[in-house]
């Protein structure tokens, strides 16, 4: 990475004098801003370039190459490292496109075999299909984007898979007065990926804040590892991810797999590592403000104190859509506010003081101080906006005087504006000297912001308290499981009853329930069971038993279930066709009480997740789901279950009793573990619906299904599960 970012001199591969080039792009931009390392043209056919000597070989060079920038046709770009690696190159940035970006398959071989050349030849590589990179610090700019730049050590980095957003975001960030020190544009990652420049930054000492733009996650196990080295370090992981890969979810088996997409799968299980996804660009500079300026809250309550009524409102609003509150100020705060405001005791949080506050300078900070002091407030938020020239009246002495209170509190404090708007020189002058607020700008992207903040925080805190749990062996029915179906191709679904063995084998509650093969067996199960029953078909391959007739509900009676066992079989016969059955599972009805889902899939990207939500048809019609990684403690599981509608049902809703938090808490874990032990033989689970009572939990249904054995995707993630 040093001879990437540092490297002792550059080489200019496919240097040409044709207009326009962007080789000649690269020339001017390391000479315009000062590197200190020699630059050689190099170019076979051309022994004069840009008015300089043009070297036609490595031969030739004064001394050995360390950085290639490589801006030669595709075809010969491996030859091109081939023989600068040989020649003494120890990195080599390629902006060659023609690789496995295009939809081609020749490209596509190109670009595997362009890997494979990297790996042995052992080389930092970044591209190809890039726009070059940035050190701000070694005025290194090999970026072949004409405008001007700023070339400055400075506390962001920033690695993206697109160059165009890299550097608009690069502008904007600057535009605000934060320096990046450091821009890498990754491209194809034929070489280095995003985990090895996280990996990096997250150990370098002028870092503070990195940024990443994501197409594709490669080798996501060690991208985890580098979010979660850059969250001990310090060094929070702003990520715009694009893309919602499909491949696969098509044709799940299980509604855990159908319902989830690789964002969620994203935020679950790289934002427990330590990443922050946030939705667009904007959001990206606003987190950045805050997270450069202000101190991480310990807690998830809001205060707000403002001069506009309209503003108020707009901050109740825009809190509520993103599932955030303003608490009431405990009556010691309220007393006191009024006090200073002079208007007895103030109710509202935000408080909007009107031009109360403002009376004094000494008033205001007082003001300021009241609410900091408020133990329901974990953030302030303070109605400001960055002057952008000297004005009467005392907004900078206001400001400065926050800016010195915000340094010693132990709470975050960030201005935030009414609306978006641009700075001038003297807006960053004065934002320069208030290092320990953060300046956020209009009322939706800055309570996105704060609400962004705060689950980090929260998974930071949880995280760092965590104790490292020894991983128990695996059942012997989980062993038995995976050694008979090791020869299977493609995804294996379980029946219900094998599958309710597995939960059984992990601590799971099930019905009293058994398998009949005839209607005289089944009417004998029911007696010893007990009336009323279920009836349902049972068949590997019957993965959705209701739409195929398989299941008769309220069978009170031997008559009753004698003609329903022979119902079930007549309509699975006619409604599936050509789907074995194994028999008629006869189970106890159980009912009332809350119907939830608890499951897990492997998504193809980020590996294994967790999920919970409202079960029965209220899954399909409302989507009350959250996900999770599946590194699942009792705290896990609360952050869990706090995300969804269900938790309200859960701990009494309108008079009703509450519901056994506990056997929730051991179901959830129980499923985690499963998923975990199955490894990369995990397809889904599905336990649909898991009914809470006040007493215990139980499975009425289950689904699990199986990857084929050695299948291609990530590699099994038994350590992310039990680190």
């Amino acid at each position: 990475m040093e001879a990437l970012l540092d490297p002792h001199n550059v080489v200019i591969v496919g240097a040409t004098d044709k207009p326009g080039n962007w080789a000649q792009r690269c020339w001017r931009n390391l000479g315009r801003y000062g590197y200190g390392g020699s630059v050689y043209p190099l170019n076979p056919r051309r022994e004069e370039v840009w008015g300089t000597r043009c070297y036609t070989g490595y031969s030739e060079l004064p001394e050995p190459p360390d950085h290639l920038a490589v801006f030669v046709p595709a075809p010969f770009v491996e030859a091109t490292l081939r023989e600068g690696a040989a020649a003494g190159a120890r990195s080599a940035t390629v902006v060659s496109a023609g690789f496995d970006e295009a939809p081609d398959p020749v490209a596509v071989e190109r670009g595997r075999q362009l890997s494979a050349a990297i790996a042995e030849l052992g080389i930092a590589v970044s591209g190809p299909n890039c726009l070059g990179n940035f050190n701000g610090r070694a005025k290194f700019v090999t970026m072949t984007d004409n405008r001007p730049q700023r070339a400055e050590p400075g506390p962001i980095a920033i690695v993206g898979q697109s160059g165009g957003l890299v550097m608009a975001l690069k502008r904007t960030l600057e535009e605000r007065g934060m320096d990046v020190g450091y821009i890498v544009t990754s491209g194809n990652e034929a070489g280095l990926k995003t985990a090895d420049y996280i990996e990096y930054f997250a150990a370098d000492p002028q870092t503070r804040v990195i940024v990443s733009y994501l197409e594709a996650v490669r080798e996501p196990h060690r991208f985890l590892a580098a979010c979660a080295a850059a969250r001990e370090a310090g060094k929070p992981v702003i990520v715009v991810k694009l893309g919602t890969s499909d491949n696969g979810r098509a044709a799940a088996l299980a509604h855990t797999g159908a319902l989830a997409g690789s964002i969620a799968a994203f935020d679950a299980i790289a934002g427990d590592a330590g990443a922050v996804r946030v939705a667009t660009l904007d959001d990206v500079v606003e987190m950045a403000e805050y997270l450069l300026h202000a101190r991480l809250p310990k807690g998830d309550g809001l205060g707000a104190m403002t001069f506009s009524g309209g503003l108020r409102g707009v901050l109740l609003d825009q809190a509520a859509a993103h599932g955030l509150s303003f608490p009431p100020l405990a009556a010691k705060t309220r007393k006191r506010l009024g006090k200073l405001l002079g208007v007895g005791t103030v109710i509202g949080n935000p408080l909007d003081s009107g031009f109360g506050a403002l009376t004094s300078r000494e008033t205001y900070i007082r003001c300021v101080e009241a609410m900091l002091d408020d133990p329901g407030v974990d953030t302030l938020l303070l109605q400001e906006e960055l002057l952008r020239s000297p004005e009467a009246g005392d907004k900078e002495h206001n400001m400065r005087a926050v800016n010195a209170l915000a340094a010693r509190a132990r709470k975050p404090i960030a201005f935030v504006t009414m609306i978006s708007h641009g700075l001038n020189d003297y807006a960053r002058n004065l934002r320069d000297g208030l290092r320990h607020v953060a300046f956020l700008q209009e009322a939706d992207k800055s309570l996105r912001t704060v609400r962004s903040v705060i689950s980090y925080a929260m998974r930071s805190s949880k995280k760092a308290a965590a104790k490292r749990r020894d991983k128990p062996a695996p059942p012997a029915a989980v062993r038995r499981l995976l050694e008979q179906t090791g020869d299977r191709p493609g995804p294996t679904p379980l029946s219900e009853v094998e599958s309710k063995a597995l939960l059984r084998a992990y601590g799971l509650r099930t019905p009293r329930e058994r398998l009949a093969g005839s209607a005289a067996e089944a009417a004998r199960v029911a007696r010893a069971i007990g009336f009323p029953v279920v009836l349902k078909a049972v068949g590997a391959d019957l993965t959705h038993k209701s739409d195929a007739g398989g299941v008769l509900l309220n069978n009170g009676t031997v008559s009753a279930v004698r003609q329903g066992h022979g119902t079930i079989l007549r309509s699975v016969a006619r409604k599936a066709k050509g789907v074995a059955i194994e028999g008629v599972l006869v189970a106890e009805q159980v009912a009332g009480d809350l119907e939830l889902v608890i499951g897990a899939s492997r998504d193809p990207e980020m590996g294994t997740m967790v999920m919970f939500g409202s079960g029965g048809v209220a899954l399909e019609l409302y989507r009350d789901v959250a996900f999770a990684a599946p590194t699942l403690d009792e705290a896990g599981v609360a952050a869990l279950v706090a995300r969804t509608r269900a938790a309200r049902l859960i701990d009494g809703y309108r008079g009703a009793p509450a519901l056994d938090r506990k056997a929730l808490v051991k179901a959830l874990m129980a499923v985690s573990r499963l998923a975990c032990d199955l490894g990369d033989r995990l397809e889904s689970i599905d336990v649909n619906p898991f009914v809470l009572r006040r007493r215990g939990g139980i499975a009425l249904d289950a689904l699990v299904v199986l990857a084929a054995a050695g299948r291609d995707g990530p590699a099994p993630d038994r350590k992310p599960c039990h680190a």
